[in-house]
């Protein structure tokens, strides 16, 4: 395949470029429809209780609170004949509102947990129609109309599931625009500075503008037979910038030696898709293995994260095999042009033997150099033992966004936040005999301020009113009980509440629904952890089996499982340490809560298989060495010398691609930029600079190990970096000048 592809660039380069670009613009036409498909939200399990007992309230009670108006009167209560009038007025156009359901309010209940304890602010309560894309874009369009002042007596500001998702819709695009404005110029200066070439730095963007371009695209026809969350763009900007530099990089770096060796273009061509070309086929296997597992997880924000990962990984590799090669063949010796001032002079070799003086240093002394990394790892990743989790709520958002403040004034204010209640659906018809009873023994569990249904309000397990509370709260084939208490949103106690509210004895003849932010926090923690085990076994066997094809050892996919799960573990423990104790809070502007559950396991799968990326680039030339018949320290020394320059470099510049979004005023993109860059960080220096030789040496040729049959099996299936032979000097050419042998790459 490999030969094929080398063929393929050097007798027809022009005509790939040519279908390359063709397909870039028909890809950018396509993709540019994208947005429009995206969907906010998919943090719920759909099959979930509490995502059906939602689901009931919709069609039955025309929706559970997700809006909340916090009205207040700035000349004094807000019960006062003048502030009810308007109220009133206010609710009465609310109803109007197609957009808007079950419209609940002071004036219309004169409930005083409606009122706040000062009487100077009062609570409009109501539903936002639609799925959560519609949801949010109807919240943007109705707090347009309704928040500020009202007649100019009436203060309203905006609350609740809707109007958080509206800010965090705004927010995430905000950042990604201002992530790509830091990113992109920032990338672009150190690929010149990377590779000493104007020309050669360009070509990194060339590929990424194709995996982005292509992923949109992909995005497009994906949001249109599934849903996809609106965040997987983040993913999309980062890898496919990333991706690109790292595997032109490789692909460049190897070009750029056959030349400085005295080869010919076309030999240059030829031996830098069997060998780089190889390696990259192997990496982008490995690292969309790691991100298709995201696919088993119920919660579409994370499939569309494993559809676009996998997806710009694809194209990544993809038009690396195909357009590169007919890049460099149009190219030639072109590819250094443009050189700039600080190249001049500079040889690879030097630089090259930094990395090979590290590894030797390591492979003569491995217990001595790679213990005080591991405990230092270790260190990091203690932090794990009280990690705690959460789901994305108002308090990732800045601190002067408007509902996130409404938020805190509701739990601080008010008896108990409505918003914030435990919701219980019954899909069937009940009496009321047994539906009171149920009531107060809700009503009589720790943490419970009220119970509302409608048969009566409930508080310390007593009735507080007689007779129907609400006749809204039921209907004769279905009933909804609200559950109010004062624990702390998202907390351990608020969760406990969730399974003793379930494990109160229904009415006979029901299965009551659980929902409610809490309850969706106990069910997705569960969905995730039902499906984590078929996650870790798939991506531990995918990676397993394409290390071994790659090198025919049993022995290497261990240790690099290993070693990538000690990486993962200490980029983890730091952000844990960081994001949910608090620390660096002040300097980065968030508020420290439990570590957002989806992000974190998207997080692991991103390191994961980022770690297996640069995994690949080390192994496979440290392979191709011992394949020659070089001894294990030889391989790893020389083979870290020409590989470690480039997964540095490669591991600097995705890292800054990622750490362009710790500019996010949102904590959990912070957290995702912050914690990838970090761990590609991690990975390429400690890891594959200390432990990998360490572990090589340790290990001696039990490393390349595997059981006879395997052998026989690899001999026949695997695939190796080996190739052709390395083509001799073409005396005479421009490749053999003596400025081309000594000003070789600046990589």
């Amino acid at each position: 395949m490999f030969e094929r592809l080398a063929d393929l660039a050097i007798r027809r380069s022009r005509l790939v470029l040519l279908v390359a670009a063709l397909a870039v613009a028909l890809m950018g036409v396509v993709g540019a429809g994208a947005f429009d498909k995206l969907k906010g939200g998919g943090f719920d399990d759909p099959a979930s209780g509490s995502t059906r007992a939602a689901n009931v309230i919709a069609d039955k009670f025309d929706g559970e609170t997700n809006l909340v108006l916090l009205i207040r009167s700035p000349d004094g209560r807000i019960d006062t004949p003048a502030a009810e009038e308007d109220g009133r007025a206010l609710v009465a156009e609310l109803k109007k509102d197609e957009r808007l359901g079950n419209v609940v309010s002071f004036w219309g209940t004169k409930s005083p947990d409606l009122r706040s304890e000062d009487h100077r602010e009062a609570l409009v309560l109501a539903h936002v129609k639609g799925d959560t894309t519609e949801q949010r874009e109807s919240a943007l369009a109705i707090l347009d109309t309704y928040s500020g002042s009202y007649k100019d007596t009436l203060t309203v500001r905006a609350g609740g599931g809707a109007a958080v998702g509206a800010d965090l819709s705004n927010q995430v695009v905000e950042d990604l625009v201002l992530a790509e404005a830091i990113a992109v110029p920032l990338t672009l200066v150190l690929l010149l500075f990377v590779f000493g070439s104007v020309v050669a730095a360009l070509l990194p963007l060339v590929i990424a503008v194709i995996a982005i371009t292509g992923s949109f695209a992909q995005l497009f026809l994906l949001g249109s037979v599934t849903d996809v969350a609106d965040t997987a763009t983040n993913l999309i900007t980062a890898l496919g910038l990333g991706l690109g530099i790292d595997y032109a990089l490789l692909m460049v770096n190897r070009f750029r030696e056959q030349l400085a060796a005295g080869v010919s273009v076309e030999d240059a061509v030829r031996r830098t898709v069997h060998t780089a070309g190889r390696t990259i086929a192997f990496s982008a296997a490995t690292v969309a293995a790691a991100l298709a597992t995201l696919m088993v997880f119920p919660q579409y924000f994370l499939r569309s994260f494993g559809f676009s990962g996998v997806g710009v990984v694809a194209i990544a590799a993809l038009s690396t095999l195909f357009v590169m090669p007919a890049l460099l063949k149009t190219l030639g010796h072109r590819v250094n042009g443009g050189r700039m001032p600080w190249a001049k002079g500079r040889r690879s070799e030097a630089r090259a033997s930094r990395w090979g003086r590290l590894a030797h240093t390591v492979m003569r002394r491995p217990v001595l150099t790679a213990v005080p990394v591991v405990a230092v790892l270790l260190l990091a990743a203690s932090p794990l033992l009280n990690i705690t989790f959460g789901t994305t709520d108002e308090r990732v958002l800045p601190k002067d966004a408007e509902s996130r403040q409404v938020s805190q004034i509701l739990r601080e204010d008010f008896g108990g936040s409505e918003d914030a209640a435990l919701f219980i659906a019954l899909d069937t018809s009940v009496a009321k005999a047994p539906l009171a009873l149920y009531a107060e023994r809700l009503a009589a569990l720790k943490g419970v301020e009220r119970v509302e249904s409608s048969v009566g309000v409930y508080s310390a397990g007593r009735p507080v009113t007689s007779g129907p509370a609400d006749s809204a709260l039921g209907r004769p084939d279905a009933q909804r009980i609200s559950v109010v208490s004062s624990l702390t949103p998202k907390s351990e106690a608020a969760e406990k509440l969730v399974e003793r509210v379930r494990a109160v004895p229904p009415p006979p003849g029901t299965a009551p629904l659980v929902g409610g932010n809490d309850a969706v926090l106990v069910d997705a923690k569960g969905s995730i952890a039902d499906r984590l085990p078929l996650a870790v076994t798939l991506v531990v066997l995918s990676t397993f089996l394409l290390l071994f094809l790659f090198t025919g050892s049993i022995v290497q996919p261990l240790r690099a499982l290993v070693l990538n799960l000690i990486s993962l573990g200490a980029t983890l423990g730091v952000m844990t340490w960081i994001f949910q104790d608090g620390h660096l809070s002040s300097l980065l502007g968030f508020t420290a809560q439990p570590m957002e559950l989806s992000m974190t396991v998207l997080m692991f799968c991103i390191g994961f298989g980022l770690s297996m990326d640069y995994e690949v680039f080390v192994t496979s030339r440290i392979k191709e060495l011992h394949d020659q018949g070089a001894d294990n320290e030889t391989a790893v020394v020389s083979g870290l010398g020409h590989t470690g320059r480039i997964v540095s470099a490669a591991a600097f510049l995705l890292a800054v691609s990622f750490f362009a979004f710790g500019t996010s005023k949102l904590s959990f993109i912070q957290m995702f930029g912050l914690g990838s860059g970090l761990a590609i960080l991690i990975d390429a220096l400690a890891v594959r600079g200390v432990l990998v030789p360490a572990a090589m040496r340790l290990l001696g040729n039990t490393a390349w190990y595997a059981p006879g049959f395997l052998r026989r099996f690899h001999a026949r299936y695997g695939l190796s970096e080996g190739g052709p032979a390395e083509p001799r000097p073409t005396h005479g050419s421009p490749a053999a000048t003596e400025a081309d042998t000594k000003e070789s790459t600046t990589v």
